[in-house]
């Protein structure tokens, strides 16, 4: 995000790292105006909310299956 706030077009991005423009907008919508430390943040919190979404489907299934037996 910092090459594309000091001015780097979109399609130099998009040569140089390998990805689409589509990437970098979606990036530039989720992380524009955050530093390191937050994008990384938001991060840790991201993958800890999913752990714990499959622990609850994966508690939820046990429920259901001990309540068949």
């Amino acid at each position: 995000m910092k090459e594309l706030e000091a001015g780097v077009s979109v399609t130099d991005l998009c040569r140089k790292h390998g990805v689409g423009d589509a990437s970098i907008y979606n990036w530039k919508a989720r992380f524009g105006g955050m530093d390191v430390s937050e994008a990384r943040r938001l991060k840790a919190l991201e993958d800890e909310d999913t752990r714990l979404k499959r622990l609850l489907a994966d508690a939820m299934l046990d429920n259901a299956a001990l309540k068949d037996l």
